[in-house]
């Protein structure tokens, strides 16, 4: 039986909001958008258009899940990321506007003119190297990550985007098996002590990987992992920038400055909150 797709964009609507999400109109919206397979465009122009029952039926089952705070994103199994459109899966981290602030610190330490090399470490969806190679065409890449899974995504986001030529996945655990230096190496690690992680939003507890969110005790073990090889694999002048965690910055910058590291960069995010911080040999 066809549906009305303002009908269901009320419904939805009024069911989100039963359930305290604070993004119900938004949400619903989009989740009619990839249901219907209409723009927003189209969804204002012919409010009352008549969508086929099989399509309601999807979007009353994206709804119940977005009631259950699963994240859009999830749902529908994409996220804009600096303008582009990535594949997501449940094997990912689901990638955050916050870590853009990682990529606009790594886009000043890459030149346009000449080539370079990048390390990313623990890349999940592959949303931060993708994004530099497709910014600075002359650079080449290289991502790691222990999950076979996560990095089918990002190979896939990878040919989406064009550069699966420039970019070499690695499976593994931090430095093992990675050669060769590299002018810059960025990471989005692990960050959340172990202990907080029961408290996080269940939109991150539930639906993103413990694996990507669990930082050991204190939140700091893959920073440690992370300062103990990059001397290895840093070439002469190059930098090494890292996301961090609220009220991280001091700790991370400790374990770096431990290691012959000084401060290079350091970034807020759009809460003001300090995101990125960017490390150099003395």
């Amino acid at each position: 039986m066809p549906l009305d797709l303002a009908a269901l964009l009320s419904e939805g609507r009024w069911l989100l909001e039963q359930a305290e999400i604070e993004t119900a109109a938004l949400d619903a919206r989009l989740l009619l958008q990839h249901a219907a397979r209409v723009a927003h465009e189209e969804l204002i122009a012919e409010p009352h258009r008549l969508i086929s029952g099989k399509a309601g039926l999807s979007y009353r089952s994206m709804i119940a899940r977005r009631c259950a705070h699963e994240p859009v994103s999830r749902i529908i199994g994409r996220r804009e990321f600096y303008g582009r459109d990535f594949k997501i899966t449940p094997a990912v981290l689901d990638p955050r506007p916050d870590t853009e602030t990682l990529v606009e610190a790594a886009l000043s330490f890459l030149p346009q003119d000449r080539p370079s090399t990048v390390l990313d470490l623990g890349t999940g969806s592959g949303a931060i190297i993708v994004s530099l190679l497709v910014e600075r065409s002359l650079a080449e890449g290289v991502a790691s990550d222990l999950s076979p899974a996560a990095l089918a995504v990002a190979r896939a986001n990878a040919h989406r985007h064009g550069v699966a030529p420039r970019l070499t996945l690695i499976e593994t655990s931090w430095w093992r098996g990675i050669s060769g230096s590299f002018d810059l190496i960025v990471s989005n690690p692990p960050y959340i002590p172990h202990g907080a992680i029961a408290d996080l939003e269940t939109e991150v507890r539930n639906f993103d990987p413990a694996t990507a969110l669990d930082g050991g005790p204190d939140g700091l073990e893959a920073y440690r992992r992370i300062a103990g090889g990059a001397l290895a694999h840093l070439r002469h002048g190059g930098s090494i920038l890292v996301e961090v965690g609220d009220g991280q910055s001091n700790a991370v910058t400790s374990i770096f400055q431990e290691r012959g590291f000084s401060i290079a960069d350091q970034r807020t995010d759009l809460g003001g909150r300090t995101r990125c911080l960017g490390f150099a040999l003395r």
